[in-house]
């Protein structure tokens, strides 16, 4: 027999039986439907992720900490044996007082930047403030972060730009921190100001004799200043890890009365080890300059950490919740297998008689096998088809529904669901070949079909 006559034949066998093979095709459609759309699913987080981490550059940046000193800080966990039971500081601060220690201070700054590969480095410096807008005020950690590092891209904005270089007063605050204001479209804020509070500590003799002899409340000895700034850009969010919800430019914080804390660890600090940083930013010009510049910052004696060493775990992560994903899709596939075999074997019970009658006139058991074969082949090449349409139609729905809900957050609109080229075939080929496989065991069954017992079937 030729192929064409496998489909006519296979063709006419399953529209005799329209209804039960349209119940069988739709197991297989939600089937791959489910698998597809949730293996689409984590694709799509996969493909959000790392567009938003490629977007900002996030895989450019290399954090440096202090090394640790020979006494190395003690850790509380008295499973550590080098450990006494004092709590952990900076590693930063536990060398300040050593003169050959690597320090992370200005000069760290200029011999950074002078690595090879490196683009810029810029300290973490953050300091406590209470922003007004109108009636609304809300406290924060302000980020010092200078024109030229928001310009060179590791701020995405919103709404508005990067402040100038020549204009001290201008700020840039976070998404975030415009909606706890009230303000639910980010660009009405552009050009307004704002009044920024901030303490000090203030140990004068008044401010002392003021907290002594004080009755009825308690009165520490902090000093209270105003700033009016310009908001002129509205961030999405700090991707290097800073915590502050506004930015400024250094010269407007040199300016600024302020307690400048970026750990509990500076109360107890000298002030010559309150110059050292908490930590330092290195963004290196591509990716490949991460390992080199990590390579040469490790051999002065620092201790650094990239988000490109945490690449492997995350798509390893990534690798997890997909096998999640699709043995909960599996769970479909097994249930419209299950119908293709009882569908397959329901159709050789009715068309006994005939499968001798084929076999009597000279058909052998591979063209038996065939035929039957070609029928669960197309059920699955149908339900492959469908089974995408329903995943694509589905995705679009819920892609939606998410994006509303979002919008009411003031969050951008994203793609949830990825559908690449291979998943597509992929799901397609797969539908087939669970097809084929449920129909093994019936088209063996009619294959071993006895002519001489099948003709005399009632």
């Amino acid at each position: 027999m030729r192929i064409t006559d496998y489909i006519e034949q296979a063709t006419a066998n399953l529209w005799k039986k329209k209804l039960r093979t349209f119940l069988t095709t739709t197991g297989v459609v939600i089937g791959i439907g489910a698998l597809v759309c949730m293996f689409a699913f984590g694709q799509g987080i996969q493909k959000n992720v790392t567009a938003q981490f490629n977007k900002v550059g996030l895989f450019n940046y290399v954090i440096v900490s202090g090394p640790r000193n020979d006494g190395r800080p003690r850790s509380v966990d008295p499973d550590d044996p080098g450990g006494d039971g004092r709590m952990d500081e900076p590693a930063a601060r536990a060398d300040a007082n050593e003169p050959n220690a690597p320090r992370l201070d200005a000069r760290f700054l200029e011999e950074a930047r002078a690595i090879a590969g490196v683009e810029t480095a810029f300290p973490e410096l953050r300091f406590p403030a209470q922003i007004r807008l109108g009636d609304k005020e809300q406290s924060t950690l302000i980020q010092v972060l200078s024109a030229d590092i928001c310009r060179s891209g590791p701020l995405p904005l919103r709404a508005g730009r990067c402040y100038d270089a020549n204009e001290p007063n201008e700020m840039i605050l976070s998404d975030a921190m415009v909606r706890r204001l009230g303000v639910k479209d980010p660009a009405q804020t552009l050009g307004q100001e704002v009044e920024v509070a901030t303490l000090s500590l203030d140990l004068s003799l008044t401010s002392l004799l003021r907290m002594v002899f004080s009755r009825g409340e308690q009165r520490l000895p902090f000093a209270r200043a105003s700033y009016r700034f310009r908001i002129v850009g509205v961030a999405e969010r700090m991707p290097f890890g800073g915590m502050g919800d506004a930015y400024v430019q250094p010269e407007a914080a040199a300016g600024m009365r302020k307690l400048s804390l970026t750990s509990v660890w500076d109360l107890f600090q000298p002030d010559s080890a309150l110059a050292n940083y908490s930590s330092v930013t290195v963004k290196v010009k591509s990716p490949q300059d991460v390992a080199p510049v990590k390579k040469e910052l490790e051999s002065r004696g620092y201790r650094t950490f990239a988000l490109m060493d945490q690449l492997d775990e995350m798509r390893i992560g990534f690798l997890i919740m997909d096998v999640f994903l699709i043995a909960v899709g599996m769970i479909g596939i097994t249930v419209a297998s299950l119908g293709i075999v009882n569908t397959m074997v329901m159709s050789i019970l009715e068309r006994y008689r005939e499968i001798g009658i084929m076999k009597a006139v000279g058909a052998t058991d591979g063209d038996v096998q065939r035929i039957f074969l070609f029928e669960s082949g197309a059920i699955g090449l149908l339900g492959g088809l469908f089974g995408l349409i329903l995943a694509t139609v589905v995705s679009l729905v819920i892609n939606e529904v998410i994006n509303a809900f979002m919008a009411r957050q003031n969050a951008p609109r994203m793609a949830y669901f990825d559908f690449p080229w291979w998943l597509c075939v992929g799901a397609l080929l797969f539908s087939i070949l669970i097809s084929l496989l449920a129909g093994i065991y019936p088209t063996r069954r009619a294959a071993r079909v006895d002519p001489v017992v099948a003709l005399r079937h009632d």
